[in-house]
């Protein structure tokens, strides 16, 4: 698809990241650069600095690398694996012969940076650059974060090119189509499990309590996408996963959830995760092997873990459909 104005747009396509080696020096790297995001951790910065380096980094790195190393692949990271083939696929969508849209790919914390990718669309010479986050439900965790590292950049460069953000898109009915319909058609080929769980990463409740809207608007898609397929209220619940520390986060708890479906008698789950558009290590190894042995390990008999979007081509439409949404006078 080609442009109707002479304009270069760039397309920076962002996701949280991944360690570049399933080990615990490289997993140690990538969690001191994440975890020392003020925007992930709302902590005092010099409490947080000594319970950070501490403990957490002489502790956490080398159990996060085995879990790591459970689902890493040939081409290494699954994360970044299948973020490539997004892009790819979206450069392909928009314009395969890069005659005027140019897509880079970055990630917020690990390689690429968003720093290498905003200085790629740089030396294209764009006129405007689209950042998309891969985030459908909004954060200040998340999408806040890569306002602010987009922001960190520019600050630097004297001649600044438009700059326009994609934001949340938790309700969007081509989102809430395409994964109803990636639900429909694992039903079709692997059976339809008693019961849906659709797993969000969790949040701490005192950033909920301060004002950041995740919560809502993961409930929201949650129940968007129940009406879309039909379900009754007892055929599905919106559960939260991944709470790190002591403090408490936004409930109900996948795991413990789960963990009280088997103790009730349920057999049979299906597990879908609408909040993470590529599988990754919250997805493939939590939810896919982690959680799966709760259920079971509890007297569950069947755990079906659907798979996340990905670079499925009716996903990579979407993202395209954003795009000239958001951009529609350039386009």
């Amino acid at each position: 698809m080609k442009t109707n104005t002479t304009q270069r747009i760039g397309i920076l396509l962002n996701n949280l990241g991944t360690p570049d080696e399933p080990t615990p020096a490289a997993v140690r790297r990538y969690l001191a650069e994440f975890l020392s995001d003020k925007r992930v951790i709302e902590k005092p910065a010099w409490i947080w600095k000594i319970i950070l380096y501490g403990i957490i980094l002489n502790i956490r790195p080398a159990k996060a690398a085995k879990a790591y190393q459970k689902v890493w692949t040939d081409k290494g990271s699954p994360l970044l694996a299948i973020s490539v083939a997004q892009a790819k696929q979206l450069q392909k969508t928009l314009d395969p012969d890069q005659q005027s849209i140019f897509v880079e790919l970055a990630m917020r914390y690990g390689n690429p940076s968003i720093s290498q990718a905003m200085h790629a669309l740089k030396q294209k010479n764009v006129d405007r650059i689209i950042v998309l986050p891969l985030y459908p439900q909004y954060s200040a965790t998340t999408t806040a974060s890569t306002y602010d590292a987009v922001s960190a950049v520019i600050h630097q460069w004297r001649d600044i090119p438009s700059i326009d953000f994609v934001g949340a898109y938790y309700h969007h009915p081509e989102y809430i189509r395409v994964l109803a319909d990636s639900i429909r058609h694992y039903w079709e080929s692997q059976g339809k499990s008693e019961r849906l769980l659709m797993s969000f990463h969790g949040l701490p409740e005192a950033y909920v309590n301060a004002g950041d809207p995740y919560q809502k608007q993961c409930l929201a898609s949650a129940q968007l996408l129940a009406d879309e397929l039909d379900l009754t209220a007892d055929d599905w619940i919106c559960a939260f996963q991944s709470r790190f520390g002591v403090e408490q986060w936004i409930k109900p708890y996948t795991d413990k959830t789960l963990e009280q479906w088997a103790q009730q008698g349920l057999k049979s789950v299906d597990v879908v995760c609408p909040g993470f558009p590529a599988d990754c290590l919250e997805t493939l190894e939590e939810m896919a092997m982690e959680n799966r042995d709760v259920f079971l390990q509890e007297g569950g008999d069947s755990y079906q873990f659907i798979p996340c979007l990905n670079d499925q081509q009716d996903h990579i439409d979407f993202l395209a459909t954003l795009v000239k949404e958001h951009f529609q006078n350039s386009f």
